[in-house]
């Protein structure tokens, strides 16, 4: 129970990762509301794990704030925001329409921005807050065919080092996660290997054994992996931490 308490905002939390990092939370001890354009999603998540669910689209600030209002009428205050709500469609860059680029960076950058900026007033009033994006190990190392993922991504560190600079005075820490493939995960099972293989002419075996063959540990980035760097993060343990992009990543990369 390392977080007891704690009232945590989870974007994104629907499904896969997020949905894992909100019932982490609520072991911990967090008071946890789920933020998802999936609401019937999220309300069932939530209710597995007796949180509060909210419908929102991270891309639009109206939505934002009223997820960071509700969170502050029920609780009083906000001491957690994980931004991992994120989308990623990957194309080589002469299939890759404009408004298709554009709705990736939209998500995963204006996104986090939006839902940062719904809570930073209220973090700024307690004297205290904690911002912790989902990155990935894209934000460090750029991604053929998957130009608008690695865009929005490498934005997303600059946004949090950005963040971490701004708001150190009100004692606001805001640090990244950037995990490796999560080979497992629905995301990849249902999506991702399916993409990459038409994007690269290669079965969705092949594209399995590439990436898994890039890994030092050799294995898949698991969810606890994820979160068990979370907990930590969103503790009193990391209380030294602010503006990092840390690598969860089995050594696949090391900067």
């Amino acid at each position: 129970m390392r977080l007891k308490d704690q009232v945590a905002i989870v974007t994104g939390g629907a499904r896969g990762v997020g949905e894992a990092i909100a019932k982490r939370l609520t072991d911990e001890g967090a008071k946890v509301l789920i933020g998802d354009i999936n609401f019937e999603s999220a309300k069932e998540v939530a209710d597995s794990i007796k949180a509060e669910a909210v419908a929102v689209d991270v891309t639009d600030p109206q939505q934002c704030a009223a997820l960071a209002q509700k969170a502050l009428d029920m609780y009083g205050r906000i001491d957690l925001l994980v931004c991992n709500a994120g989308l990623l469609i990957a194309r080589p860059i002469e299939e890759f329409d404009s408004d298709a680029w554009r709705k990736v960076i939209d998500v995963n950058l204006v996104g986090y921005f939006n839902a940062a900026r719904a809570v930073v007033p209220i973090m700024m009033r307690q004297k205290k807050g904690n911002i912790i994006q989902i990155n990935s190990k894209s934000g460090k190392k750029g991604s053929a065919k998957n130009s608008a993922f690695a865009a929005s991504k490498f934005g997303g560190i600059g946004l949090t080092q950005s963040l971490a600079l701004e708001l150190a005075s009100y004692n606001i820490r805001v640090n990244a996660i950037c995990p490796g493939n999560m080979l497992e995960s629905p995301l990849w099972v249902e999506n991702l290997f399916e993409q990459y293989a038409r994007n690269w002419g290669v079965t969705q075996e092949e594209i399995r054994e590439r990436y898994m063959s890039q890994v030092p540990l050799g294995r898949s980035c698991y969810y606890d992996d994820v979160t068990n760097l979370l907990v930590f993060l969103a503790s009193d343990q990391s209380s030294y931490m602010t503006g990092q992009a840390v690598n969860v990543t089995g050594g696949q990369e090391m900067r």
